[in-house]
């Protein structure tokens, strides 16, 4: 298929041609990272599918159509769709904060009688979608440095003080980040980065000091000291430093990981499962996994360098830069080298709401890459 039939309204538009120009590797890489997944969970049941391995690979299965589906949805549809999408994310953090369920501590949930789910995840889509849009219509010098940088500013903070109130701290720094992301690839100036880099590094010990929760603060100190408390606050950490290192260069075998089986290692199944890959699959197995992390990441901004449209390249590349903290806060978190924020690994880990938020980004690249040739509009004529 050449670039000028694609370019034809008539060919443009239909669901073959749309479905030919998805990236079925950058699919395949995804099925491969949650058969992982899968595989890992099925080894810690005690070689049972339940209860996680079969609802994980299922969850994805129905999640994976739902990103083609997506895929086939014509960028400016996305674009009108963008504050709408912040809005409602907004809304129901609102509403989170007025009727939402209580959970280990905590007021994340909004309770619909047949499901439950975290409307934070609705906003690490929203926030992307929002910015990109904004700044679609922005000149390069509004975006290097201006007044203008006021709205990103005020609309980052608004999602990132409600779920900071919930509280869930690893929810709003992987908003906070995404944002900045957005702001810094738009083209803002180096000055105002630089600034913007002691200003926080000046704020980080009043921060842990005077806003943090107690247990907020205790994970900070513990990230510093884990041996302090070996049995209580640093036990996670330890353990996971232990899963770690007994797994070696070619781990301990497939259903043979002391940590996870004997149930030594905490949430094996969520944030650490990446600490029992290590075990049973050792260096080889995590190098592995991450090379299938990094070809997706690739392959995303491969995506996004290619769209025409400026709306295109921000959603692709800031949906990417989510899917990338992701990983690398999760890995440092396993490893020791940054406090347990509760960040899943993406896809690998269970946890269907994760997987659903993930999907539906990447239903957004995948929709980039396959309208990479539309321009869009800010005007009213963004949906002709």
């Amino acid at each position: 298929m050449t670039v000028s039939a694609l370019t034809r309204p008539g060919e443009r538009d239909r669901l073959v041609v749309k479905f030919s120009e998805i990236d079925w590797v950058f699919c395949l890489a995804l099925c491969l990272i949650a058969g992982a997944g899968g595989v890992m969970l099925f080894s810690i049941a005690g070689s049972s599918w339940e209860p996680w391995a079969i609802n994980h690979l299922s969850r994805f299965g129905l999640c994976f159509f739902l990103m083609i589906g997506l895929a086939m949805i014509d960028l400016r549809v996305w674009f009108a769709l963008a504050y709408p999408v912040y809005g409602a994310g907004l809304l129901l953090l609102v509403a989170v904060e007025a009727v939402g369920d209580v959970r280990l501590g905590a007021q994340r949930w909004l309770d619909l009688g047949f499901m439950s789910f975290q409307p934070s995840e609705v906003m690490k889509v929203g926030i992307v979608m929002a910015l990109a849009r904004f700044y679609h219509g922005l000149s390069a010098e509004s975006a290097r440095m201006s007044w203008w940088l006021l709205v990103p500013a005020i609309m980052i903070a608004a999602p990132v003080l409600l779920v900071a109130h919930q509280p869930d701290l690893g929810t709003a720094l992987l908003i906070t980040m995404t944002g900045v992301a957005i702001v810094v690839m738009a083209g803002l100036s180096w000055r105002i980065i630089g600034i913007g880099v002691l200003a926080l590094a000046a704020a980080i010990p009043p921060f842990v000091l005077f806003v943090l929760h107690d247990y907020q603060r205790a994970r900070v100190m513990t990230f510093l000291d884990p041996e302090s408390d070996p049995s209580g606050s640093g036990y996670h950490i330890l353990q996971s430093k232990i899963a770690l290192g007994s797994g070696g260069l070619l781990g301990k075998g497939y259903g043979l990981g002391s940590q996870s089986q004997l149930n030594f290692l905490p949430e094996k199944q969520t944030d650490f499962i990446f600490a029992t890959l290590a075990e049973e699959f050792g260096f080889v197995g995590c190098v592995s996994v991450l090379i299938l992390y990094a070809a997706v990441i690739f392959m995303s901004l491969r995506t996004a360098y290619l769209s025409h449209s400026h709306f295109g390249r921000l959603a692709a590349a800031g949906l990417t830069a989510t899917f990338t903290l992701y990983v690398l806060i999760n890995g440092a978190m396993v490893m020791g080298l940054a406090p347990v924020v509760g960040v899943p690994m993406p896809l690998l880990s269970y946890g269907g709401t994760v997987m659903l938020t993930v999907m539906i980004g990447f239903g957004l690249v995948q929709s980039v890459r396959v309208h990479r040739y539309s321009e869009v509009t800010s005007g009213k004529g963004a949906l002709l």
